[in-house]
């Protein structure tokens, strides 16, 4: 008997039926593959379900993260500048240890080649992470590569570190904190949309000069994120530390949605608090049609930090130019909920970035 048939049969035989992945959602999966995971180690204080594992030092806690980055799923070279891509592969997950309240210190990076890179190329990738790792301090201490049948493929893992009384969870916001936002919103996903539409008339007629005028703010978002370390360290220096954080990669909603569902907890946003710069409003309106709301809420990638606070805080963050206090959390039953500019209130639904 054939061995591949034989194993093929056998596998066969033991599934009673077929779930699709898509069903589940990234979140959905995840739950699923680690309901059952054990930890054996007293060291390790939080495994899988925040934006990063925690581990026991000593002194300190280790922060430990990892992204992955596939061609053609989280980015196109044909508009992606191979040295912006290198950037934004450090950046994302530096991000994920400031959502920790965390520093990062150590990056390591996977990376998987189709025989279309040159050297050159590769370099131009490695010039991009290094820029990023002398903005952020973080050392570049080692990897693996490998070959690829097609594509690229980046894998980064963060290592960062937190004082044992500073570290943020998502789980942990309470009822009357106050939700805060970093930065503005709907950014990345506007910049996104202009670079699809513009290689949609590339291909369509190679003689067309792309039309990007007035689109350098929303580009630069979608191209080059910045994890907003900045914002831990002037919220350590205002003796802040957050009830709950998450970073803002799958939309603000999604990201609402898991402080919330983790918390045990509903919110209350307020549709004009949302910060939306003005070049994200009119190229939302003017050029893409769409609501401007519905890019802040859904559009993901904006790697802003989202995060509560005790209300006793709110008079050291309401000057801040940079923070900008959106809602509130309420009791679990009240859900997550919008109220609009005409005072009529909606229910937030999280349609941000699907990863299956």
């Amino acid at each position: 008997m054939d061995f591949s048939r034989y194993i093929c049969r056998k596998n066969f035989n033991k599934m009673t039926q077929r779930t699709e992945i898509a069903s589940l959602g990234e979140f959905g999966l995840i739950e699923r593959l680690s309901k059952d995971i054990k930890h054996y180690h007293k060291s390790t204080v939080k495994g899988i379900g925040d934006d990063a594992a925690v581990v026991d030092m000593g002194d300190k806690f280790l922060l430990i993260s990892t992204d992955m980055l596939l061609e053609g799923i989280h980015f196109d070279l044909s508009y992606t500048p191979l040295k912006h891509l290198g950037y934004k592969a450090i950046a994302v997950n530096v991000s994920d240890i400031a959502a920790m309240n965390g520093t990062p210190t150590q990056i390591t990076v996977g990376i998987a080649l189709s025989n279309r890179f040159s050297l050159e190329a590769v370099e131009e990738i490695y010039m991009g992470m290094r820029l990023a790792c002398e903005d952020y301090k973080v050392d570049l201490v080692g990897g693996d590569t490998t070959a690829a049948i097609s594509g690229l493929i980046l894998s980064i893992t963060v290592l960062g570190t937190v004082a044992k009384d500073k570290i943020v969870y998502r789980n942990t916001a309470k009822k009357g904190d106050i939700l805060c936002v970093t930065g503005d919103l709907g950014g990345a996903y506007l910049g996104l949309q202009a670079l699809t539409r513009e290689k949609q008339v590339f291909v369509a007629n190679p003689e067309m000069q792309p039309e990007l005028d007035g689109m350098d703010y929303i580009i630069e978002r979608q191209l080059k994120p910045q994890a907003r370390l900045d914002i831990i360290h002037e919220l350590a220096d205002l003796g802040i530390v957050p009830t709950s954080m998450i970073d803002i990669s799958d939309g603000l909603a999604s990201e609402i949605m898991h402080i919330c569902k983790q918390s045990g907890v509903g919110a209350v946003l307020y549709e004009d608090k949302l910060p939306i710069d003005q070049q994200s409003y009119d190229a939302a309106i003017n050029h893409f049609q769409l609501s401007p709301i519905t890019c802040a809420l859904n559009g993901g990638e904006d790697y802003e930090l989202l995060f509560t606070i005790s209300q006793e805080n709110y008079e050291k963050i309401k000057q801040h130019d940079q923070i900008s206090t959106i809602g509130y959390i309420t009791d679990a039953d009240k859900k997550v909920a919008l109220v609009m500019r005409n005072g009529t209130t909606v229910a937030v639904q999280a349609q941000g970035w699907k990863h299956f």
